[in-house]
């Protein structure tokens, strides 16, 4: 049937900021949408504050809203807007969760708009536990025993009815937040009473536990005429009771039979049926390992991250063609893009085989539990491609980007573990636990013994046996052998890297790629069609292998090409804003006559490995080996390194050396800066204030310089990000730790010390240069004191509190440093601000992680000037040498993911916390901070509500009394711990209510009862500076009454600054309303636009 005519205009809600378990895959299935309805001439407008994504670019809808994405913005929007329809399924449980709010409240009945796509009926099936499981059962589909529950004793009564361990899954939620595995009564009440106060609609369900049941999932398309299609199905490596999240993943299934794949694709298409989904859905199964038993978990009726894998493993473009069902088209009237030929009703089949592998950044957090299961914890993922299970296991475990060049043949590998500690692991799975398979299969543990603790299955256990033995031989190997091309052909059929046979071999990497080249042992490029080969495809999708023996394509030396390096592997400090860099640079290639713009990048959350995005994507490692061997086939112009973040630009000296044309900044350029020592000698030579500095040689010189210029100090590594090792050192023991975590960390680099200013203000400078002339972007100004990592503070466009005179100096040194490295293209320097006097802590060659922030917030898109001047324009002829003055303030605030981080401490520091970002515009900083912490899950208290203040030290208790003072004006009930009351007291503070220590459950009242009763809305907990001060026990009551609030969704306040902020805020709610206006307005407002 043909699309609905009616529908002229819609409304798409965003997933927001990035979280665990809501990323980047929400860009990309969002993107997608909003390109299927352009296509149809259907006005579009989005609501997303993600200021970090492609879909919230200009470009791509319609128009863009950077605002919450909660009933009560989203309201504003359709009253201005007035759509016909709203889609729901494009941007995860929140825009699922706001659309159900948005229904129950009359609201989308009062303005007549149309939920397209799986209706709110559908969406509540799958979401309310008991729903589901009802509408499961009614259509025959077995479900785990279970019974949903509202409170405490009801889940009581659950659990004793199933029988322990019994599994406690959460309403309205994703990511498995909340969730937990119960082995008895204590334990359900702690997993429930948590989970309670993070379910929409307070509802849990309690069932049988079924762990070392094979988990597998299936992606399923219909449309509103019944049809059905499964487009892909993903075997889990781990078994039930790990979140499929944080699972190894294989595509297709390996491991099942041909009857248990259809009894599940069957079942699978039936449950989908009952549910009456529209467009495209995930569904998740347990399966007995040993007879053909399956259970239904669960159902997400919406575009998920598993959608985004599935999409990129078949080059099946899930959420385009989602979009088309949801206005009115059927699978067989629409068209595969990627073949050019078949209907969207042809189910994909693969002739390869994808592992995806999660990354987790557990060792940044203080206190984190590192083991995995039922509730999400990891915060990117990697997607390999190849033509064996092994080929594509060692892809993605370089991928990861964590030090290790395969599966075998690492650093420490031989180091000595206890065998205990090797079996705990396998049956309690952490972060580590693929590599402790390879240990325990080293140490001569049976196959068996290893499947009967960890439930993987024996099938994966003999692939990564095959690894092991091929490292066996190659130890035994000499390069003149007579079999060695052939066993190094072999090993490199297995995935084994250049720098794993090197090691080894005892050889250097380039000694095992000039063997290799010598004697025909090279990649062959595959391309990816959807129908293994049935069907000529149309797009140039593709990834290397050693096991092929010619290429799928031809290379075409006539053409202008270019390459561009993306981001890689989503972690901590480097996420979808280096993507929305990436796209912008390929976009801007084409207006530069670039024939043929490449994309390499693995990533499969992202808008970059869209099949569309580039004239060819591979999806392949970003190492040295695998760039050059794509560089070396197709014969580009240059490759820009500048726009990916750090994985990059890391290569762009080894590139250089290695012949490689870098387009823009020069690779010495970017080593100056990146180089600690190299980089402050610069700043010497130009007379540019920075705190005092020394290399690091031995670690008795550091103690004598630390004692020299006094604690506190700084201890940074070189070339690494999200100010990953970086620590702030008070004593000397604590100097010792952090070199030695340091000097682990970048070992071939200096590790530098510097004098850590206390008490100084951070601000930064994101501009382009063009070697001779600087544009400055713009300059942000953190509202937390330097001490919290840039990545993790508040910060405005324009400044609020800097002088014009400081802000001049920033602006001189700014294109002093420029000029002095020769920067051709994006950077970014961070500064310090104390007393009036500027100077300076770092300097990176690339676009940052405020790049997008600084871009939409300016009206002038930064990638676009830089991509303009790799190609020889200059900002004198762009007229781009200097941006009016803005009539607005943006400001962006960091997302923390710390609830689903089991005792992760959320205390802020030099080291980089945050998951993701938010940014809202408005009238002034308390009507943009207003939006933005709105924007991150930050529940604003309402008037009359109860903060409690506690904070250490004399000094800081006597800053909290005018902030406390203000909040009790604004009528808040003011709650403290004893000694900060003392303080409020003595300062006239009289209406405090003392809460007892942590440490003290008996006495009443007692802060444990009022933040897990939820009486208290915000908790203001500013500990010490120097925790080396402060008694244990006074640190661990402090610890816990943190961790709670995040637990019991309470909003937490670290800083002193934050916490003045926000009473602005609280201030400005009383007597203002805030302002809605679209991004694209404010850009409109604007004397000088360039996008």
């Amino acid at each position: 049937m043909p699309r609905f005519e009616w529908v002229r205009k819609v409304l798409i809600l965003g997933s927001g900021a990035i979280k665990i378990g809501e990323a980047a895959e929400f860009d990309y299935s969002g993107s997608q949408c909003l390109k299927a309805l352009r296509e149809e001439g259907i006005e579009t407008i989005l609501v997303n504050p993600n200021v970090a994504t492609i879909q919230t670019d200009p470009r791509l809808a319609g128009k863009v809203y950077l605002l919450p994405v909660i009933p009560e913005y989203v309201e504003k929007v359709i009253e201005r807007e007035r759509p016909d329809g709203i889609m729901l399924g494009f941007g995860g449980q929140t825009a699922l969760n706001c659309g159900v709010q948005l229904a129950k409240m009359g609201i989308l009945e009062k303005y007549d708009v149309k939920v397209l796509g799986t209706s709110i009926e559908a969406i509540e099936k799958a979401s309310n536990r008991e729903l589901f499981r009802q509408t499961m059962l009614n259509a025959g589909i077995p479900v785990p025993r279970s019974r949903s529950a509202t409170s405490i004793d009801g889940a009581i009564e659950a659990a004793e009815e199933i029988g322990y361990p019994v599994m406690v899954r959460v309403a309205y939620t994703l990511g498995g937040k909340g969730t937990g595995v119960a082995r008895n009564k204590h334990e359900l009440v702690e997993i429930v009473s948590r989970g309670l106060t993070h379910s929409m609609i307070s509802q849990v369900l309690v069932e049988e536990y079924i762990g070392h049941w094979k988990e597998v999932e299936y992606e399923v398309m219909r449309d509103y005429q019944d049809n059905c299609i499964t487009v892909c199905n993903m075997e889990n490596f781990d078994p039930m009771g790990v979140h499929t999240g944080d699972s190894i993943v294989v595509a297709p299934s390996q491991t099942l039979t041909n009857r248990e794949y259809h009894i599940l694709r069957s079942a699978s298409i039936r449950a989908v049926q009952a549910l009456g989904v529209v467009g495209e859905c995930n569904i998740q199964w347990a399966l007995h390992p040993s007879s053909e038993e399956i259970r239904a978990i669960e159902i997400n009726p919406r575009m998920s991250r598993s959608s985004a894998l599935a999409s990129k493993a078949t080059g099946y473009p899930l959420a385009y063609i989602a979009a088309k069902l949801a206005i009115g088209y059927t699978l067989p009237e629409l068209v595969n893009k990627v073949t050019g030929m078949t209907t969207a009703c042809f189910e994909p089949a693969l002739d390869y085989v994808v592992v995806k592998i999660p990354r987790w950044d557990l060792k940044k957090f203080r206190n984190a539990d590192r083991h995995i299961g039922t509730q999400m914890k990891s915060v990117g993922e990697v997607m390999a491609i190849g033509r064996t299970f092994e080929e594509a296991l060692q892809k993605a475990v370089r991928m990861l980007d964590i030090g290790k060049i395969g599966l075998v043949a690492n650093n420490g590998d031989d180091e000595p573990e206890p065998v205990e500690a090797i079996k705990d692991c396998l049956k309690n799975p952490t972060d580590e636990r693929l590599f402790k398979i390879v240990k325990a299969m080293k140490m001569g543990m049976s196959i068996r013994e290893i499947y009967r603790l960890s439930g993987i299955d024996p099938w994966f256990l003999h692939k990564i046996k095959n690894i092991i033995n091929m490292e066996k031989r190659l130890k035994k190997l000499k390069i003149d052998d007579k079999d060695a091309p052939e066993v190094i052909k072999e090993a490199k059929c297995l995935g084994l890297s250049d720098a794993q046979i090197a090691r080894c071999m005892d050889l250097s990497e380039d000694e095992v790629r000039r063997f290799r080249k010598a004697h025909g042992i090279t990649p062959v490029v595959k391309q990816i069609d959807t129908l293994a080969a049935e069907w000529p495809a149309k797009t140039n999708y593709l990834y290397m292998t050693y096991n092929g023996d010619e290429d799928d394509i031809k290379f075409d030396s006539g053409r202008k090409k270019v390459i561009v390096l993306g981001a890689g592997v989503f972690r901590i400090g480097s996420s979808v804003e280096f993507d929305w860099s990436g796209v912008n640079t390929i976009w801007a290639l084409k207006k530069h006559g670039v024939d043929e713009t490449i994309m390499i990048n693995y990533n499969p959350e992202t808008v970059s490995t869209d099949y569309d995005i580039s004239d060819k994507l591979y999806f392949e490692e970003l190492t040295l080996e695998r760039v050059l061997d794509i560089y070396e086939k197709e014969k580009p112009l240059g490759v820009v390194v500048s726009v990916g973040g750090q994985i990059p630009n890391n290569l762009a000296l080894k590139l250089s050396r290695a012949g490689v044309n870098i387009l823009g900044t020069s690779s010495e350029s970017i080593d100056a800066a990146e180089d600690r020592s190299k980089f402050s000698a610069l700043l010497d030579k130009l007379g540019i204030p920075q705190p005092k500095w020394s290399k690091l040689t031995t670690i008795e010189e550091a103690e004598k310089f630390a004692e020299e210029i006094g604690y506190p100090v700084l201890v940074r590594p070189s070339y690494v990000l999200s100010g990953y090792a970086m620590r702030v050192a008070y004593s000397s023991k604590e100097l010792r730790d952090y070199l030695e975590l340091a000097a682990k960390v970048t070992p071939e680099y200096p590790v530098v010390i510097s004098k850590f200013i206390e008490g100084a203000k951070e601000v930064e400078v994101d501009g382009v240069s063009d070697g001779e002339d600087v544009l400055i972007g713009a300059i942000i100004e953190h509202v937390e004191q330097a001490g919290v990592h840039s990545g993790d503070a508040v910060m405005s466009i324009p400044p609020q509190s800097l002088s014009s005179n400081v802000i001049k100096k920033i602006e001189d040194y700014s294109r002093m440093i420029a000029r002095a490295l020769k920067i051709k293209g994006p950077f970014n320097i961070q500064y310090l601000v104390k007393n009036g006097e500027v100077s300076v802590i770092e300097c990176n060659l690339r676009a940052s992680r405020s790049l997008p922030y600084v871009s939409k917030s300016r009206g002038v898109n930064l990638i676009e000037v830089s991509t303009a001047i790799m190609f020889g324009k200059t900002l004198r002829e762009m007229g781009l040498l200097e941006l009016p003055p803005l009539p607005y303030v943006s400001v962006k605030v960091p997302q923390f993911s710390f609830m689903r981080l089991s005792g992760a401490d959320p205390v802020l520091g030099v080291e980089m916390m945050s998951t993701g970002e938010a940014a809202c515009i408005g009238e002034n900083f308390a009507d943009a901070l207003l939006k933005a912490l709105q924007s991150v899950e930050f529940a604003i208290p309402n008037d009359g509500g109860a903060v409690l203040i506690t904070v250490g030290g004399d000094e800081m208790k006597r800053k909290i009394i005018p902030l406390a003072k203000s909040l009790s004006d604004l009528g808040f009930k003011i709650y403290a711990t004893e000694h900060t009351a003392d303080a409020l007291y003595r300062a006239g503070l009289k209406n405090i209510t003392v809460l007892y220590k942590v440490s003290e459950p008996m006495k009443k009242p007692n802060i444990i009862d009022h933040i897990v009763q939820r009486k208290i809305d915000l908790v203001i907990n500013i500990p010490a500076i120097n925790p080396e001060n402060e008694k244990s026990d006074i640190l661990r009551d402090e610890y816990i009454i943190r961790r709670l609030a995040v637990e019991y969704n309470i909003p937490i306040v670290t800083t002193l600054e934050l916490a003045s902020a926000i009473v602005k805020v609280l201030k400005y709610r009383k007597k203002s309303e805030v302002i809605i206006r679209s991004l694209n307005e404010y850009m409109d407002s604007l004397p000088l636009k360039y996008w």
